[in-house]
Order: C-alpha cells, then sequence, then structure tokens
C-alpha cells in the first residue's frame, strides 16, 4: 500500500510503538515530502524535549529515542524533492484550502498517485483517498 505520510501523523506515531511498529510494516510504502521531512525531524525533537522535561526520561533516553525514529524515517520513507511534485501545486491548494501549509502532501499524492495517511480533517475530502491510523492498523495486521 503507498501512502504519502501526512507530518503531524508521521511525528505522532513515530512517538509510539505501535506506530513505529506499523511503519516497520513491509505491505507499507511510505512516502514524504522533502520539506514535510524537514518539518516532522524539528517537531521530532522538539516534542521529545519536551516529553524529556515533563517525564522521568533521561536525556540519553530521549536522544536514543530521537535516534530510532530519524531512522525509520531514513530507512523506510522515500523522500521526494519539490521539483517531483510542484506542477500539482496549484490543484493542490484548490483541494486543501482549510490549510495552505499542507498542500504538498496533497500535491504529491496526486503526482505519484498515492492515498494519504492523516488524522487531520482537513484532508478529508481533498480528492485523494485518505487512511487514518485505525483502518491502516485493521488492513495491516
Amino acid at each position: 500500500m503507498r501512502l504519502v505520510v501526512d507530518t503531524n501523523i508521521l511525528v505522532a506515531e513515530l512517538l509510539r510503538k505501535r506506530g513505529r511498529a506499523l511503519m516497520n510494516s513491509p505491505n507499507l510504502e511510505l512516502l514524504l515530502a522533502e520539506k514535510m521531512k524537514n518539518e516532522a525531524q524539528y517537531e521530532l525533537q522538539k516534542r521529545i524535549s519536551i516529553i524529556v522535561n515533563k517525564t522521568n526520561l533521561t536525556s540519553e533516553q530521549g536522544q536514543l529515542e530521537l535516534e530510532k525514529a530519524l531512522g525509520i524515517i531514513d530507512r523506510k520513507i522515500v523522500t521526494f524533492p519539490l521539483s517531483y511534485y510542484q506542477s500539482f501545486e496549484a490543484e493542490a491548494r484548490k483541494r486543501i484550502p482549510r490549510d495552505p501549509n499542507d498542500w504538498e502532501t496533497v500535491a504529491l499524492a496526486l503526482a505519484l498517485p498515492a492515498a494519504i495517511w492523516t488524522e487531520d480533517y482537513d484532508f478529508f475530502g481533498c480528492g485523494c483517498p485518505t487512511w487514518t491510523t485505525q483502518t491502516l492498523l485493521l488492513q495491516i495486521n
């Protein structure tokens, strides 16, 4: 199954055991826009820092969790440069008017074509198939 991963779901699931296990499934081909990869890496660092500050997780354990998450991104997710999907920008922006910052995810889904893995309602109705984590877990397992 080919899925363009929404940044929010990527970050959230990389911080969960179930999400990391799901991403390692051989039945999933995960895809990501280059800008979204950079955003995910930044958000992971930020969220793990917050977790370390609010829990009994040590800095070393937090760094290990970050390295695991970044390793999954590098090993399991194919990243596409802007040049691959930029020609779909205008169409993608029309399809996701409530959150124009997400146009790259929609554009990549249109360019491939592929479905989008998301929990963000802004993607629902954009004309691309969408999968939630719950339906993926039922389908993959």
